[in-house]
């Protein structure tokens, strides 16, 4: 008997809820037989499929859980943890293969039990299925089962594959486009810093351009007053008798002509 099998706690509670789920199924089909409704009986296989696929779960748990603890438990104690392992794995296929039963019944030629993410495939019908496990032994059995899990756990870590995949992807692209925007800040930033410097240019462009046109007209006055002055000096020299130009400040008047006196006298001439 299961229960004189020594488990721990972790094997115990999972093989309780196996159990439990395993009692749910046979009251499910015994129910099923007295409802008439086809409606009313796809409902009822939909629910009882829902029990089959949660009681699968618990048996892969329970494997995993032996697994962990086959080092610490006696030889003989793994064997009869193994034997209840594949008691419990054959009774849920005799379930699974009742289950088909009832589909073929009800004209629902698909079997959808150990196909979660397996994708599109062409299987047996349900009386095949049903003449295949009457003719396979325990072992056969729980071999066929435990297959149907790997393919099942295969294709949900090849799913797992490609939602991480996806996910890196989204990662490296959402960081590309925080780099590009961060990018863009500086090249704004840097636009900015250019047309302030282009306007800064500007007005010293500006201010340049006032001072020399202020420097020329000084230099143009500068340059007049000069030519002024060198014309009244030459005016000047060339008629120094006009009184009509007055005499420029610092510069002397020409100097007079003066007439030397030639004294004849002799006794001048004698001294």
């Amino acid at each position: 008997m299961a229960s004189d099998i020594p488990m721990s706690p972790q094997l115990e509670q999972i093989h309780g809820e196996i159990r439990d789920h395993f009692r749910a199924l046979a009251n499910g089909f015994q129910r099923l037989d007295k409802i008439k409704d086809s409606t009313r009986q796809s409902k009822q296989l939909e629910e009882l499929t829902e029990k089959m696929r949660d009681c699968k779960r618990l048996v892969k748990e329970f494997d995993r859980e032996l697994k962990d603890e086959e080092a610490t438990n006696p030889p003989q104690v793994n064997k009869q943890l193994n034997d209840e392992k594949q008691s419990m794995i054959k009774e849920l296929n005799s379930y699974v293969a009742l289950r088909k039963t009832y589909m073929s019944t009800l004209g629902n030629k698909k079997i959808e039990l150990f196909d979660m993410g397996a994708g599109p495939s062409v299987e047996p019908t349900a009386d095949e299925n049903v003449q295949v496990a009457s003719a396979m032994s325990n072992q056969e059995l729980v071999d066929a089962g435990m297959k149907r899990m790997d393919e099942t756990d295969q294709a949900i870590e090849r799913s797992k594959q490609v939602v991480e995949q996806t996910v890196e992807v989204g990662t490296q692209t959402a960081a590309n486009l925080k780099g590009q925007t961060d990018q863009m800040g500086r090249v704004v930033n840097h636009l900015d810093t250019i047309q302030f410097s282009i306007k800064k240019a500007s007005q010293l462009v500006k201010e340049i351009g006032r001072q020399v046109a202020t420097d020329k007209c000084i230099m143009m006055f500068l340059f007049l007053i000069v030519c002024g002055v060198i014309a009244i000096i030459v005016v000047k020299i060339v008629h120094p008798n006009n009184k009509d130009i007055r005499d420029i400040p610092g510069l002397a008047p020409p100097a007079q002509s003066r007439k030397l006196l030639y004294l004849r006298n002799a006794e001048y001439m004698g001294r």
